[in-house]
C-alpha cells in the first residue's frame, strides 16, 4: 500500500491534525477524511490472548480474534496454548500455523507449550517447536514442579526462548473462584489467596536468577507479586511481566454476582490495584496484555460461583488505560504507547514493520459488546464510558479495520 496523511506527518507518538488519509494498494485508490485530531500509533502488540482455535471454535476463531485484535489497534498478538490439539508437537502446532495463515487478518504467533498437553508430566521437545513459536507457557495452569520448570528454563536458555508462566499454585487454590477478601466472605464465596499467585512468582524468580532463563510473569495481580519483580528487576534478573487493564481499573469491591466480572486470577484487592498502578508507573511492570479469553454466553452466564474463567478485552483495551491513567496524569500518553507496543515487541522480538494504527481519543462513548468483533461478549467494561475509538489499523501494508460508522 502507498499511503500520506495529508497536512501531517507521521510521528508514533505525537497528535497530529490530519485533514484526510490517501491510500492506493492492488484494489484500488481513495481517501478517508477525519473530522477531529487523530493519534497515529505504531500497532499495538498483545502478547497474552486465547483465539480458541483449533478445538474450541465455539468461543472465538482465529478469523474473529484477529478482527477483534485489528479493531483495538493491534497489528501482532501472541495466542496461548490451551487448545485441542495443544501445540505440544510440531504436528500439532501445525495445525493452527495452518489456519492462521488462512484466516488471520494480522500478525498471529503461537506459543508453543512447557508440557506435553500441559500436564506438567513431561517436556516437550522445545528444540522442534522453537523456530516457530514466539515463546514457551503452559498457559492456563502454572507449571507445579520446580525441578520441571527448572529443566525447561534450562532448555529455553539455549534456544534463545522466554519462558511466560501462568503463576498458581494449585493447592492454594482450594476451590476458590474470586480473591479471598471482603465480597468473598460478604457473599459466601470460596477466595483465591494471593499466595497462591506470588508463592510461584517468588520460586520461578530463583529458577530464573539460576538459570539465566529469559523469564516472563503472565497477569500479575497482586501486590506482592509487583514487590518481587522490583527486587528481581534491582538484582539483574532477567524477568519482564504484564498486567491486564480490568486489573487496572477494578478491584473487588467492584464485583457483582455476574460471570462478566469473572477471571484467573481474579479482581483483587483496592491495595493490590493501586501497587499495580505504581508498578506500571515506575517501571516494574513491563506491558499491558488483555488475557483476551472469550467463552459462549452460556459459559458466561451462571454467575460467579458457576461461570468459566476469562473475560474479552482487545477491543477495550487501549481506551480504559487512556481513560483511567493517562486522562488522570498517572502516566503518558508515550509511556501508554511503550506498554502496548514497544516493550512487548523488544522482548518478544516482534517488529512493527511500518504498521500502525489511528485514534480518535477525544470522543466519549459506552462499551457496549454487541458492537464487538470477537465472539465473546463477557467484559467488565459493559456500559462504562470510555475515551479513545480506533478509527483505523493498518498491518502489512492492508486497512484491516476501519470504523466507518465513527468516519460518517
Amino acid at each position: 500500500m502507498n499511503y500520506r496523511f495529508s497536512n501531517a506527518v507521521i510521528h508514533t507518538d505525537k497528535t497530529v491534525k490530519a485533514e484526510c488519509f490517501h491510500f492506493s494498494d492492488a484494489t484500488g485508490a481513495g481517501e478517508i477524511g477525519f473530522s477531529n485530531t487523530v493519534h497515529i500509533f505504531p500497532g499495538f502488540c498483545d502478547v497474552h490472548v486465547h483465539f480458541r482455535e483449533p478445538g474450541f471454535s465455539y468461543k472465538e476463531t482465529i478469523a474473529s480474534g484477529s478482527r477483534s485484535a485489528a479493531r483495538g489497534g493491534y497489528t501482532d498478538v501472541c495466542t496461548m496454548p490451551n487448545l485441542n490439539p495443544v501445540p505440544d508437537t510440531p504436528e500439532h502446532l501445525r495445525e493452527q500455523l495452518d489456519i492462521i495463515a488462512r484466516d488471520a487478518v494480522i500478525g498471529v504467533h503461537p506459543y508453543g507449550a512447557i508440557t506435553l498437553n500441559e500436564q506438567g508430566e513431561q517436556m516437550v521437545d522445545m528444540a522442534a517447536l522453537a523456530p516457530e513459536v514466539c515463546a514457551f507457557s503452559d498457559d492456563g495452569r502454572g507449571v507445579q514442579s520446580a525441578e520441571m520448570m527448572r529443566a525447561a528454563m534450562e532448555t529455553a536458555k539455549k534456544l534463545g526462548k522466554i519462558i511466560a508462566a501462568h503463576c498458581e499454585v494449585n493447592e492454594l487454590v482450594r476451590g476458590g473462584v474470586i480473591h479471598d477478601g471482603d465480597y468473598a466472605r460478604a457473599h459466601g464465596h470460596k477466595g483465591i489467596c494471593s499466595e497462591s499467585e506470588w508463592a510461584q512468582i517468588e520460586r520461578d524468580i530463583g529458577l530464573a536468577r539460576e538459570t539465566g532463563c529469559a523469564y516472563h510473569v503472565c497477569h500479575i495481580s497482586t501486590k506482592e507479586g509487583v514487590k518481587l519483580i522490583r527486587k528481581a528487576k534491582a538484582e539483574g534478573v532477567n524477568i519482564t511481566c504484564e498486567t491486564g487493564p480490568h486489573y487496572l481499573v477494578f478491584c473487588d469491591e467492584d464485583l457483582q454476582e455476574d460471570g462478566r466480572f469473572k477471571m484467573n486470577p481474579p479482581l483483587r484487592s483496592r491495595s493490590d490495584r493501586d501497587a499495580l498502578i505504581q508498578g506500571i508507573a515506575d517501571g516494574t511492570i513491563d506491558m499491558i496484555s488483555t488475557d483476551h479469553a472469550p467463552h459462549s454466553a452460556e459459559e458466561k452466564s451462571r454467575g460467579l460461583d458457576k461461570s468459566a474463567m476469562g473475560v474479552v478485552g482487545l477491543e477495550t483495551a487501549f481506551a480504559a488505560v487512556y481513560t483511567h491513567l493517562v486522562r488522570p496524569g498517572v502516566i503518558t500518553l508515550d509511556r501508554a504507547v511503550e506498554l502496548f507496543s514497544g516493550n512487548a515487541r523488544d522482548r518478544f522480538a516482534l517488529p512493527a514493520n511500518g504498521d500502525f494504527t489511528v485514534w480518535d481519543l477525544d470522543t466519549a462513548y459506552t462499551v457496549d459488546p454487541a458492537e464487538f468483533q470477537t465472539m465473546g461478549r463477557a467484559t467488565p467494561f459493559t456500559g462504562t464510558t470510555l475515551y479513545g475509538r480506533c478509527l483505523m489499523t493498518v498491518h502489512d501494508g492492508k486497512i484491516v479495520w476501519l470504523d466507518r460508522e465513527a468516519l460518517q
